[in-house]
């Protein structure tokens, strides 16, 4: 048995690094092949050609296509995913700057999400039909249909722009590190209030969604019945009973949610100026910064990947017959 679900793990690894390997020999073909030159940036016309064919030769530009990418899948394989043109750093340098924020970010907002949706999907469940639950289901229908992008000019527009309430870019004060400990978390949660609701606003709306029809299924089943009929107390039905058979299903939502989650988090980076990975590969794609745009793509597969293995993992965990599925 154990055996087995080794197999299952590493099969699963497995096809994970083919899907992320043509991921990114796809953009690896896809960048370069498209209109622009990033050497004409390093030059001034008041230099001579045989400078500019210099920056080629410098960034290996000059060689065939099918010569780049044989070097860059040898450097791959040992773990180098170059120079970045921009930065003059290693490219797994320079990404280890942006990803702590982008990471702590999306876990953060995540976290968030889920205490928003159990709660208001439990609150409204108990009171089907009423205004309240009408009030709150086409709140979340307003904001499922609402672009990240639109909801943060709006925000910024409404609450920085009119009101003058929170700041419209940036994750601090400037004299931030002169703040104490509680000051500090004080000055961070209000210059990263409006992004954590522009992210959120979708995922809230359909994690709401996925779980408020989960718990109103579970509630309508028989042996929840049977269980107040025999006096089981409401919270113990709701702990041990109720939460454990509505969450399966939303695990695996959430592992893809949560791989979206980080994607989601490029445009928001962008629209409030956070330091995070969506600002940088923005900006290496504006740049024609080849390595770090790879290097980008790889980290947002990595992260993709990981959340839905994570997910699958602890679906397996609390559902033993996910794993008696895959095993046949």
């Amino acid at each position: 048995m154990n055996k087995k679900i080794v197999r299952i793990f590493l099969r699963r690894v497995l096809s994970s690094a083919v899907v992320l390997f043509l991921l990114i020999t796809f953009i690896f073909f896809l960048v370069r092949i498209s209109p622009g030159d990033p050497s004409q940036r390093f030059i001034s016309p008041a230099f001579s050609p045989q400078l500019a064919e210099s920056v080629r030769q410098s960034f290996r530009l000059d060689e065939p296509l099918f010569n780049q990418y044989t070097v860059f899948i040898r450097n791959f394989a040992a773990g180098d995913l170059g120079i970045s043109y921009n930065y003059r750093r290693p490219v797994l340098f320079v990404i280890g700057d942006f990803l702590p924020f982008t990471v702590t970010f999306a876990l953060v907002s995540f976290a968030l999400q889920l205490l928003i949706s159990i709660s208001l999907a439990y609150y409204t469940v108990k009171r089907k039909n009423s205004l309240t639950d009408k009030i709150v289901s086409g709140t979340m229908l307003a904001a499922y249909a609402t672009p990240v992008f639109v909801a943060g000019v709006i925000l910024i527009y409404i609450f920085s722009v009119q009101l003058n309430l929170f700041p419209s870019s940036g994750i601090a004060p400037i004299d931030v590190h002169t703040y104490g400990f509680f000051r500090k978390i004080l000055a961070y949660a209000h210059h990263l209030f409006l992004p954590f609701i522009a992210l959120s606003m979708v995922e809230v709306a359909i994690l709401y969604k996925y779980l408020r029809d989960n718990l109103n299924d579970v509630f309508n089943k028989t042996f929840i019945l049977n269980l107040r009929a025999n006096g089981i107390k409401e919270k113990t039905i709701l702990l041990r009973h109720v939460i454990p058979n509505a969450a399966n299903p939303l695990i695996s939502v959430t592992g893809i949610e949560l791989g979206i989650l980080f994607g989601g988090t490029l445009i928001v980076e962008v629209i409030f100026g956070l330091p995070g990975m969506g600002r940088l590969t923005i900006e290496a794609i504006l740049t024609r910064d080849y390595p770090l745009v790879i290097g980008c793509t790889l980290i947002a597969g990595v992260l993709m990947i990981f959340s839905n293995l994570t997910a699958d993992i602890v679906r397996a965990k609390i559902d033993k017959r996910v794993l008696i599925g895959a095993l046949n």
